[in-house]
């Protein structure tokens, strides 16, 4: 990808369908970078851009460094029904397009770039993205958390149409259906329990004879009717072409495949959080999560944290947003103390 080397934002006269992503219009206007910005956002989801949106509005001018991934999680989402403010639901990027589009009215710069390599030792921190370097006075890290996926083609193809890593998000939508869960520990098991309220039928899918699952929620598990297992068995590919159909599945004893007809998989095999740039400077859990002291702020003075980066529990668009609010406030408290702002 070409190097950035201008923010692109529209000016908030015009924002009224001004288109959103990269590329040139007649709308933006062209600014460089600050010697030494008040606020750099690292990250573009609903933690990422509700913070931009209160730190714009508090005159920080923020920069919002998006990540080629921009929005998050929620642009592989399809309907989110469980958002306030959207009784009809709305798809997940046109979501994370009015978070945008509303940060930018405000005055955010966002910038769709990866942050490589930080150094949080010494004021003002340190970013680099690609081989661009940013000096910052504060920083709110909104990375988020990636969920693991298994690697399969076909599931990368049927991601948001069938196949999901939230059951929270989207079990509702398979109210009557035969839907399976991939995974073995706490996570799988707890979201195989939650589902039976929406489903007919909750298939278990696990690569061993037994779950890793603490013993409570194995019992929990054992007594619901509606939850199946099938032991040792590892999923091969997810069928169907436009909505998920099925789940092709292999035993890894005897190497018999067989079809499951499905309607829903949700792969529930843990959540990576994206911090191993923050790992020198930064507290981290034994899971790589940030570790947070009162409330948003960080070990060190000046960054803070919000969103699944921090959030190994909840993992919703309407927490991480609060806690995005919540960031920005605590930074815009923050530059209030330093004496050069």
């Amino acid at each position: 990808m070409a190097q950035i080397a201008w923010v692109h934002f529209y000016k908030s006269a015009e924002i009224e369908g001004a288109p959103i992503g990269k590329g040139e219009s007649d709308t933006m206007t062209e600014t460089p970078f600050k010697e030494r910005e008040n606020l750099i956002i690292l990250g573009s989801g609903p933690a990422g851009l509700t913070a931009a949106i209160y730190a714009a509005r508090a005159n920080l001018e923020p920069l919002v460094l998006e990540g080629y991934e921009a929005g998050g999680q929620l642009m592989l989402t399809t309907e989110v029904e469980n958002y306030p403010g959207f009784p009809n639901g709305i798809l997940g990027p046109e979501m994370m397009r009015l978070f945008r589009e509303q940060a930018i009215r405000f005055g955010t710069r966002c910038l769709q770039i990866d942050a490589t390599k930080v150094d949080f030792s010494k004021h003002p921190f340190q970013i680099w993205a690609e081989d661009k370097l940013f000096k910052t006075s504060a920083v709110i890290i909104a990375t988020g958390a990636s969920a693991n996926l298994l690697g399969l083609p076909s599931e990368s193809r049927l991601l948001g149409h069938g196949v999901s890593t939230c059951a929270t998000c989207d079990g509702a939508f398979f109210k009557g259906d035969e839907i399976t869960v991939i995974g073995g520990g706490d996570s799988a098991v707890e979201e195989a329990i939650f589902l039976t309220r929406f489903a007919s039928k909750v298939t278990l899918i696990h690569r061993r004879d037994q779950l890793r699952a603490s013993k409570i929620v194995q019992e929990r598990a054992f007594k619901n009717p509606k939850i199946h297992f099938q032991w040792n068995s590892v999923p091969t590919e997810f069928l169907g072409e436009k909505t998920l159909e099925g789940v092709r599945i292999k035993n890894v004893q005897t190497g018999k495949e067989e079809a499951l007809p499905c309607l829903g998989a949700f792969v529930a095999i843990g959540h990576t959080p994206n911090t191993k740039i923050f790992a020198p400077y930064l507290e981290l859990d034994s899971k790589g999560y940030i570790v947070i002291r009162n409330q948003t702020k960080t070990n060190i003075d000046g960054i803070f944290v919000a969103g699944d980066v921090q959030d190994a529990r909840y993992r919703q668009a309407v927490t991480a947003a609060g806690s995005g609010c919540m960031a920005a406030l605590d930074a815009e408290k923050y530059l209030e103390s330093l004496p050069h702002l």
